[in-house]
């Protein structure tokens, strides 16, 4: 049911197929898995078909390594018409330490889309819940502002008649 799902976790452990020549898991691999899980997120807030339109604000903070135990963590933070801002943290830990450890983290954009168009189609409202959630709905707004604008400098440099 739509509506009702705005926190999504996927935990596997990171493999060997993972991981680049310095046997740290690529960062193709965790934006793979920060992708998946935001898709199943908005997905299940909005019971549309959803496609990732932006992604802001990356940061790559620790490496994950062969074996460790990797968790994804999506959180809608704000919707709009159609478009929903999701959190997502990547935390990584070494199944014998106590502590997991920040990873990666980042904020996406997902835009649900009705199936006989594929025409961007109302999502349910997003009313946030605690101070907690207001602030993260504030933080991922300033980070896709930031976003937007990065895009439009790297628009106005292109030669005039140029798409992406």
């Amino acid at each position: 049911m739509s509506g009702q799902q705005h926190i999504l976790e996927f935990r596997f452990l990171a493999e060997p197929t993972d991981v680049n020549f310095g046997g740290k898991v690529h960062g193709g691999a965790v934006l793979k898995w920060i992708d998946q899980a935001a898709y199943a997120c908005a997905v299940a807030w909005s019971g549309k078909y959803c496609v990732t339109a932006a992604m802001g604000g990356i940061q790559f903070v620790a490496p994950i390594l062969i074996g460790d135990f990797v968790q994804v963590r999506c959180r809608l933070v704000h919707t709009g018409t159609s478009s929903m801002n999701l959190i997502v943290d990547v935390r990584a830990r070494d199944l014998k330490a106590v502590r997991d450890r920040l990873a990666t983290q980042c904020v996406l954009t997902f835009v649900a889309l009705d199936a006989p168009d594929g025409k961007p189609t109302p999502v349910p409202k997003w009313i946030p819940e605690s101070e907690e959630d207001m602030a993260l709905a504030r933080y991922a707004e300033k980070v896709m502002e930031v976003h937007r604008r990065i895009d439009q400098e790297v628009s106005d440099l292109r030669p005039a008649g140029q798409d992406h």
